[in-house]
């Protein structure tokens, strides 16, 4: 089976796999504990749309992203909401999932 182009706002990706790696690429690209930069943001909220469960993960509103622990000691993005809250989600299911 060919490749199934994907976009994440502005970005074209000639596969979900291209897609996913460069997700992967902005999580590592921060520390755990960082709050991610506006340009990644951007991209991170394109990819959150796509999440089978945006718009409970998203909840009141996203403030911003940050980096940190999930479980087993991996990291992921986490949602910081508008109301305080946060909430973590999966790359994975926001490429493949959807």
């Amino acid at each position: 089976m060919p490749a199934k182009p994907i976009s994440l706002g502005s970005l074209q990706f000639a596969s979900k796999g291209e897609a996913f790696e460069y997700l992967r690429e902005i999580l590592y690209r921060y520390d755990v504990g960082d709050r991610v930069g506006s340009a990644d943001a951007a991209v991170v909220l394109a990819a959150l749309l796509r999440h089978p469960s945006a718009a409970s993960k998203m909840g009141a509103g996203v403030k911003d992203f940050s980096v940190r622990s999930a479980d087993f000691g991996t990291r992921c993005f986490w949602i910081n909401r508008t109301d305080g809250t946060t909430e973590k989600f999966s790359i994975s299911a926001c490429i493949y999932k959807s």
